[in-house]
């Protein structure tokens, strides 16, 4: 992993969806070669982690920020179509391109995780439940869960799916879908388990394809993120230590890393702070 230095806030103040002073789980996606007519060349969505939450996004043509936000946040709020819950966080926007649309993971509540659908990235549709605690034996909370295209041997599938779910500790397990939507299966097995950092719990996964093969980057109960390789096949858990430490104004903790590249210089954006206390900070490659 390169090393990453703060380069500033992600977000310009102040804020049309604001209500608790705290913003999660960032999710950066570049929409210039997505859509003909986008608002900006990049949408960075995030969420308040606290009641009621609300998915929202901003904008910036440049991953170096400041990203302005969207005077129609949030995108989704707790009040869904069959349902209200406490709260909504987490976003994940994943481009089908087989479909031409967005698919929005999130969660609301800990133990649901759900998807919602767009066409231009900005109103979503269509909020199903795709992943509780029900499918994953002995687990109390299933959120926090970002989704990639990645092929495992045997599944049939396109996508995966990595997540936080609580048992004994929060772990980061997996799924599988043949089209990101529906037809989700999930591993009882645990992918990455905190014991071996030396931790009791990690969560903020992303999955990071380097050198052949394939790693997660994530967050520990310590505050710093570490790497781990899982293999092309999700068959190791080979933990390689802490990728990223918190400096001064991080106030001891950086968290769910979401990366992006721009004019071959990569970015890292993540929640930094306590995690009730967290804003969106932005970080490049030196």
């Amino acid at each position: 992993m390169p090393t990453y230095r703060y380069l500033r806030d992600a977000l310009a103040l102040p804020l049309s969806h604001n209500p608790t002073g705290e913003f999660i789980f960032p999710c950066i996606r570049g929409m210039y070669d997505k859509l003909s007519n986008p608002r900006a060349r990049y949408y960075l969505y995030y969420a308040p982690h606290e009641d009621p939450g609300g998915i929202c996004v901003a904008f910036a043509n440049s991953l170096a920020g400041p990203f302005d936000d969207y005077s129609g946040n949030p995108l989704i709020d707790n009040r869904l179509p069959t349902t209200t819950v406490s709260h909504v966080s987490s976003p994940h926007v994943t481009w089908d391109a087989a479909t031409r649309q967005f698919f929005c993971y999130f969660h609301g509540e800990n133990y649901t995780t759900r998807v919602a659908r767009s066409t231009d990235g900005i109103n979503f549709t269509n909020e199903t439940p795709i992943l509780s605690t029900r499918l994953v034996p002995g687990t109390s909370e299933t959120s926090y869960a970002r989704v990639f295209e990645h092929s495992l041997p045997g599944r049939g599938n396109k996508y995966v799916m990595i997540f936080m779910g609580v048992r004994n500790g929060r772990r980061i397990f997996y799924g599988w879908s043949p089209n990101g939507w529906d037809n989700w299966q999930f591993s009882a097995t645990p992918l990455v388990n905190p014991e071996p950092d030396g931790l009791t719990d990690i969560s903020g996964a992303h999955l990071v394809k380097r050198n052949g093969t394939t790693y997660v980057a994530y967050h520990g109960n310590d505050g710093r993120m570490r790497l781990t390789e899982v293999g092309n096949a999700f068959d190791r858990e080979t933990h390689l230590g802490v990728f990223h430490s918190p400096i001064a104004s991080d106030n001891g903790r950086v968290a769910a890393p979401s990366f992006g590249t721009q004019d071959g210089v990569s970015y890292m954006f993540y929640e930094a702070g306590p995690r009730l206390n967290a804003r969106i900070c932005i970080a490049r490659a030196v």
